[in-house]
């Protein structure tokens, strides 16, 4: 098989380097210079907690890919979500007739890749491993392959042998589950980063230290119960995910408490900071529609409020029009609420 990354920043560049070492034949395609020129040098550096793997790859950019001929099996896709329509169409000619497009994103971004690629080429799945990158060629994997989890399924559950294709070469990355239904799964991976992702990148801290802020967990807490009914809201079922079984899934609002624990348990350091607080540290815009934005639209449509999701975009987006400034500062604003 022939694979492709498209979007190698830190969790493509680190799960395509385990699939290198298995033996895999995988192409990186990236967007920032730099990192691809870095990488041609040099390989990939991924710096486990336990020790340190130097990967040679093969490494493109973005406007290499019309030079490309082969068509690729499978394209994974670690773009940020906001960046899923325009990747997928650059990729779409090099897709194989029956090739697959697997979205490791946050959000719900499994919707845009089926309507390009179609409900039978694409792959949902849900990422759970921490990672970061602030130096090109390099990688600071926070979650050892043993610890990361992941979970991919089709849209169409007739073509589970489709995502069992995927579980097999994802393998190399992680424990991999197969979901019979991988729009809940995406679902309850967004409940988790309701919480989590911007109101710990408000303050400007790592997401462990946020938590320990006071308030700060019972507001993450809130974020996720609204996300946790948003997803009800729009058809989904509360599904186990993370690697909890089927009688741990409770009621929406000590679900949405359960999953975010489970994040910090066993998904983070001390000093983890979320993929919005590192997009923020890069002068780059966070998923911050994609996520709590979200919850604020389809809660809204059913003429219900998201406060707590709308009071966190409300914040982030002054956060990123420049009239505020990311910091502890931000606890007494944050929780005005």
């Amino acid at each position: 098989m022939k694979i492709a990354f498209v979007g190698t920043g830190a969790q493509g560049a680190g799960i395509g380097a385990d699939l290198t070492r298995a033996g895999l034949d995988v192409t990186f395609i990236e967007q920032w210079p730099a990192h691809v020129e870095a990488m041609r040098e040099r390989g990939i550096e991924v710096r486990f907690p336990s020790h340190t793997e130097v990967t040679p790859v093969r490494a493109l950019h973005l406007c290499e890919v019309a030079t490309l001929r082969e068509p690729f099996d499978i394209v994974f896709l670690l773009v940020k979500a906001y960046d899923s329509r325009w990747a997928v169409e650059l990729i779409k000619p090099l897709l194989a007739d029956d090739g697959l497009v697997v979205g490791l994103q946050n959000g719900m971004s499994i919707d845009d890749v089926a309507s390009i690629v179609g409900r039978e080429r694409t792959i949902g799945a849900v990422i759970e491993m921490a990672s970061n990158m602030f130096e090109p060629g390099i990688v600071n994997r926070q979650t050892e392959v043993a610890g990361s989890w992941f979970a991919v399924g089709a849209l169409d559950p007739a073509l589970r042998d489709r995502a069992e294709l995927v579980q097999s070469v994802l393998k190399h990355a992680g424990t991999v589950e197969v979901s019979d239904d991988i729009r809940s799964s995406k679902w309850m991976k967004l409940v988790a980063n309701a919480g989590e992702l911007v109101p710990s990148a408000i303050l400007d801290v790592p997401l462990a230290e946020a938590v320990r802020m006071p308030g700060v967990h019972e507001f993450m807490i809130e974020c996720g119960k609204e996300a946790a009914r948003a997803a009800v809201a729009d058809g989904s079922r509360l599904v186990p995910i993370f690697g909890l079984t089927d009688d741990q899934v409770t009621s929406p609002d000590q679900y949405a408490q359960d999953l975010l624990g489970e994040v910090l348990d066993k998904y983070s350091l001390p000093d983890t900071r979320t993929t919005v607080l590192q997009d923020w540290m890069k002068g780059r815009r966070g998923e911050v529609a994609e996520v709590n934005g979200l919850v604020v639209d389809v809660l809204g449509r059913r003429g219900e409020a998201a406060p707590y999701n709308a009071h966190t975009v409300a914040l982030a987006r002054q956060i990123e029009a420049g009239t505020l400034e990311r910091s502890p500062k931000n606890l007494e604003l944050l929780l005005a609420l």
